[in-house]
């Protein structure tokens, strides 16, 4: 789960880090009375912000006024603006990035400081990246700590405040089931103090039961993601316009990997697990209609799941709404003949292997 810039927040001043003073709001009347010049910036759970136009700086109430107009109802990334938070300025001497994050490649939590914040990591040099990993099992150590602060060329109050916000920074890590805490930038002012400037913080959702702060946080998915989540079915949409359904999630990633080998790209694709349920069956696949994919490859391997029971909630699915999309399977497993007899009997294209299927997927017109 992605919190807005503005929860982010709100979670790191409750542990101590300090914060700018601001305000959210969807109406510039709400904010008539907040001290200019400010921050206007846009709420939504992606980075880009700034080159999209979603922050600008407001000399005054007026100025405020048209930069809402501006930015609420902006499209940024496929994620509408809602509400924007008007923030006081900070002036800024000197901007640091600091992130903690999960390395799964080495098992532990990766530490990042950069003396370049301000921008997006990845364009920063990676020598100019400091990185240090922290075992879970003894946690950040401070002498650890007294090397990387030091070689930002810091005073020696400063290192002892970013010492101090590091130790936060990783109590909040560990105490709300984070899986990225990154403030960029974290400024230092003229008179020496630490302002979290912007900040993202992402919670891991399989910690969710142990947070029921979080419960009601809107999430960064869409309508039809939300609907899918509803009825227990596994549903992400991409940014092609492939639809692909299958069953468990690595036959699933498979699926996706072998399309783009073969010149496509996923849309929409939708895991429907170990189901036995035509039921289940037919509404994943009308979520897949509301999609709007131009092409569905349908990747099938019957182990738990019966094949045949799958083929017929596709089969009812396309009768009951009239789908006329094409849909392209491939289907192994328990009751394969049966299954592939009803495929044919429903219109759909029945091929012997994945690799097969993605390329008829492609010559359909699938990109």
């Amino acid at each position: 789960m992605k919190l807005l810039e503005h929860k982010a927040k709100e979670v790191l001043s409750r542990y101590g880090i300090p914060v700018p003073r601001g305000v959210l709001a969807s109406d510039p009347e709400l904010v008539k009375d907040f001290p200019f010049p400010a921050a206007i910036k846009a709420q939504v759970p992606t980075g880009g912000r700034g080159k999209a136009g979603g922050v600008k700086f407001a000399k005054d109430s007026e100025q405020a006024k048209e930069f809402f107009d501006q930015i609420i109802g902006m499209n940024i990334k496929g994620y509408e603006v809602k509400q924007v938070l008007v923030e006081e300025m900070v002036e800024s001497e000197k901007d640091l990035y600091i992130s903690f994050m999960i390395d799964r490649r080495e098992g532990t939590t990766l530490l990042m400081v950069s003396d370049e914040g301000g921008v997006e990591v990845e364009s920063v040099p990676d020598e100019k990246i400091i990185k240090a990993h922290i075992s879970p099992l003894i946690g950040i150590q401070p002498l650890a700590l007294k090397a990387l602060t030091m070689s930002l060329g810091l005073s020696e109050k400063e290192a002892e405040d970013l010492t101090s916000i590091l130790n936060i920074c990783y109590q909040v890590y560990e105490k709300e089931d984070a899986e990225l805490i990154e403030i960029n930038p974290l400024v230092v002012t003229k008179e020496g103090r630490f302002v979290a400037v912007d900040a993202k913080v992402t919670i891991d959702d399989n910690a969710l039961a142990r947070h029921p702060e979080y419960q009601d946080v809107p999430q960064d998915i869409s309508e039809l993601e939300k609907e899918a989540k509803k009825k227990g079915i596994a549903f992400v949409q991409l940014d092609g316009d492939i639809g692909v359904i299958a069953n468990g999630a690595g036959l699933t990633m498979a699926t996706l990997d072998v399309l783009n080998a073969k010149g496509g790209k996923g849309g929409v694709f939708l895991d429907l697990g170990g189901t036995d349920d035509a039921e289940r069956v037919k509404e994943a696949f009308y979520l897949m209609q509301m999609a709007k994919p131009s092409v569905i490859l349908l990747n099938i391997f019957g182990g738990i799941t019966k094949c045949d029971t799958v083929a017929q909630g596709v089969k009812e699915a396309l009768e009951e709404r009239n789908i006329d999309i094409p849909v392209v399977a491939r289907i192994k497993g328990l009751h394969e003949k049966e299954a592939k007899e009803i495929l044919k009997d429903a219109g759909m294209i029945p091929t012997d292997t994945i690799s097969e299927a993605a390329e008829e997927v492609v010559r359909l017109g699938g990109s």
